[in-house]
């Protein structure tokens, strides 16, 4: 479901144009508000909405998924640390969706280079570099084999 902007929420801060991993979301010049210059090439990763402070940016949804005649609208709420979709078909019904978003402040998470390097013998380790420590769990649970 590619993104879009209402240009009446977007006050053109450019925050989904920081985010956007695929290039796309970019300011217009004229008009001073976000756009999406190229929806066939979106991710769907809905980081621009996430991030987006005004609630300005909704997404298209494929016929599968909501028919003709919908509207879906997304609605970020930190405090809450979810995004939630909300579905309105033609016919009345609605179907909600609520998710949990990351709520650490940027710049909180260390940077891969700020990690000791992982030794060669870890390779052969199901676990992700650095994964027990910082989940924070001690040690994760293995599967023995019989």
């Amino acid at each position: 479901m590619p993104t879009y902007t209402d240009m009446t929420r977007c006050d053109g801060c450019g925050d989904c144009v920081d985010i956007c991993p695929s290039d796309i979301m970019h300011i217009d010049p004229v008009y001073r508000r976000s756009y999406n210059i190229e929806p066939n090439f979106c991710w769907e990763c809905y980081s621009c909405v996430k991030a987006c402070q005004q609630h300005a940016i909704d997404v298209r949804g494929y016929a599968d998924f909501a028919p003709l005649g919908h509207k879906v609208r997304v609605l970020r709420e930190p405090e809450k640390g979810s995004i939630s979709w909300k579905i309105r078909y033609r016919d009345g019904r609605i179907k909600e969706f609520t998710f949990p978003i990351r709520t650490t402040p940027w710049g909180s998470i260390k940077a891969a280079q700020d990690y000791e390097k992982p030794d060669l013998s870890a390779l052969g380790s199901p676990l992700l570099a650095h994964e027990p420590e910082d989940l924070h769990v001690g040690a994760l649970p293995t599967i023995k084999k019989a």
